[in-house]
């Protein structure tokens, strides 16, 4: 690869570091952690349903199931979580939003949008087809 190869690249890391930054601060600034936000808004963005089970959410933030469960733990002492016994397979447990946890995630995804929209233009993924070819 080139040097303006890992030009790109490292710029496009950059700025998508930027925007996690943002996103780590804004949550701590209202309370929460980054990973309480994530959980919360991967259950409120999850397909078709508003709730979704351990081993679901775990998939959809890419960690371990015993650490997704020490999060739903924490998240439920917080008041932005509630769980139950899945009614259609007694195995699983669902997790859901409460009304504290929906406005919480309603509010910070509005402020994460808000600063998406000012990104546009700027933020840009590059085009991978052509790094590396000479």
């Amino acid at each position: 690869m080139s040097k303006a190869d890992f030009e790109t690249l490292a710029h496009f890391r950059y700025q998508l570091r930027r925007y996690l930054r943002f996103s780590e601060d804004l949550t701590q600034r209202n309370g929460i952690t980054p990973l309480q936000y994530l959980l919360m808004l991967q259950i409120k963005g999850f397909p078709g349903r508003e709730s979704a089970n351990v081993g679901e959410l775990a998939e959809r933030l890419q960690a371990k199931h015993h650490g997704v469960v020490s999060l739903i733990s924490r998240c439920e002492v917080a008041g932005l979580v509630k769980r139950s016994v899945s009614s259609s397979d007694r195995r699983q447990v669902d997790v859901q939003l409460t009304r504290k946890g929906d406005e919480c995630v309603e509010q910070l995804a509005g402020l994460h949008r808000r600063e998406l929209l000012s990104l546009q233009g700027t933020f840009t993924v590059p085009d991978v087809t052509t790094l590396g070819r000479e």
